[in-house]
């Protein structure tokens, strides 16, 4: 029997776990999966009532550092971009209502929060790990993902990505 290094396993483990997110991360410059989702203050929102915005989906949790951390960003672009045809959904995971709730109350948000047993988005993106974003864009198309946290740039470049903000600053209607 060979043994291998205590190193080599944990790069060979690390390398096994990447592919696997890689694997199952959402294939970009397709049609977004069909979904449904109400945000806590009651707006609707499915394929057809997003077709011509661009629609940031944020899949976050309370507990998350890195989620509580980059909620002021998302704030900030849903605030910056609304006007513009910016679509902010964020998507509360696998969390009772009693205590999202509570947790808004001391942490408000400005976007449009959406739980998870309002909506089907959870479980088409697949969102096991936090935060998750994903661009869809004008016309319907996944246009990016990122999966876990990156600062307010990384999610700008997203942005981008589905051809709002940038140099240009403009959305494409």
């Amino acid at each position: 029997m060979v043994t291998r290094p205590k190193a080599y396993r944990s790069v060979a483990i690390a390398f096994l776990l990447s592919a696997v997110v890689l694997c199952t991360a959402t294939a970009t410059n397709e049609p977004a999966p069909r979904f449904n989702a109400v945000t806590t203050s009651g707006e609707k929102f499915n394929n057809a009532s997003i077709k011509g915005k661009i629609v940031l989906l944020e899949f976050w949790t309370t507990w998350c550092k890195y989620c509580v951390a980059e909620a002021d960003y998302v704030d900030k672009l849903d605030k910056e971009y609304r006007d513009k045809g910016l679509i902010v959904l964020a998507i509360n995971v696998g969390e009772p209502k009693k205590l999202v709730k509570k947790y808004l109350e001391q942490h408000p948000r400005s976007c449009r929060i959406v739980l998870m047993e309002d909506t089907n988005l959870a479980a088409m993106y697949e969102a096991t790990v936090y935060p998750i974003y994903v661009v869809i864009d004008k016309d319907g198309n996944i246009a990016d993902e990122q999966r876990g946290a990156g600062g307010e740039e990384a999610l700008r470049a997203l942005l981008a990505q589905a051809g709002i903000g940038g140099k240009a600053d403009t959305v494409y209607e």
